[in-house]
Order: structure tokens, then sequence, then C-alpha cells
């Protein structure tokens, strides 16, 4: 596959990956290798943790996004978490 279509962001390396399990990626031919970077600006969560996966699922069914134009009550609940345990006065959600 070429990636004659994507705009030339990131110098990409020789390898694509084809799925994820827990810290390790695996190409086509199932070679394993440990997936030290994590991904660029996300969380280190692993690959494939069934939690995650079923958390996800879940909330996927219920609702996957809103703006911050509107109000989110589970990120204003997480927003007064982080601020007691971090002391801080506020927080900015973003992806």
């Amino acid at each position: 596959m070429s990636a004659t279509y994507l705009m030339p962001t990131y110098n990409r390396q020789p390898i694509s990956f084809t799925r994820g399990a827990g810290s390790w990626l695996y190409t086509k031919d199932d070679t394993p290798y440990l997936d030290a970077l994590t991904g660029i600006a996300v969380c280190g969560l692993g690959h494939c943790h069934p939690q995650v996966t079923d958390a996800i699922q879940q909330q996927a069914g219920t609702l996957i996004h809103t703006s911050n134009l509107f109000g989110i009550d589970w990120q204003e609940r997480a927003g007064e978490i982080l601020c007691t345990a971090a002391q801080m006065d506020s927080v900015f959600f973003c992806q």
C-alpha cells in the first residue's frame, strides 16, 4: 500500500502493524515488537486490554462524543477529581 494520499506530516518508518496485544505490536507475518512508544500524544494503556475494550464498547453504545460547547457531566466530575488531587484551579480536556 502506498501513502500517496497521506500528508507527509511524519517521516514514517518502513514497518506496519496489523494488531496489538498488551505492550506488543504485531506485523502481518506475526512478528512481535515491544511498543516502547505507546503512540504520539496518547495514553499508554497497552493494546486490547479486556477492561479497556469493554469500557470503550459500553461508552460507544451510549455516546461517543459531545463538543466542549455543551455541558458534559462526567467531564465536570473528572475535572473536580483532578483539580482536587493536583491542587489546581481548572483543567482542559482535549484530544
